[in-house]
């Protein structure tokens, strides 16, 4: 048997306790997130900042491991703090 992750460990134990529901209509559930994700990546707007050379090197080293563009990370940063998931 192939070895487990974590996370997926965390997601056969959920599913195993009955955490999971199956939802009334797959179709307009698939429809509603793929809005919400067209919504996110949608860039629209351009901007330019000043950011310290140290500063922008870490980005650029996280986003590598990421296996990410830098400005892509840097958009989801923003992202994430404008809608309150980072503090």
């Amino acid at each position: 048997m192939p070895r487990m992750t974590k996370e997926e460990k965390n997601l056969l134990d959920s599913y195993g306790k009955g955490e999971w529901k199956s939802v009334k209509s797959l179709k307009t559930e698939i429809n509603r997130y793929q809005k919400i994700a067209e919504a996110t990546i949608r860039k629209d707007k351009r901007i330019n900042i000043r950011i310290a050379t140290r500063d922008l090197e870490e980005i650029q080293k996280k986003a590598l491991e990421e296996g990410i563009p830098y400005q892509t990370l840097i958009s989801s940063i923003l992202h994430k703090y404008a809608s309150g998931r980072l503090a």
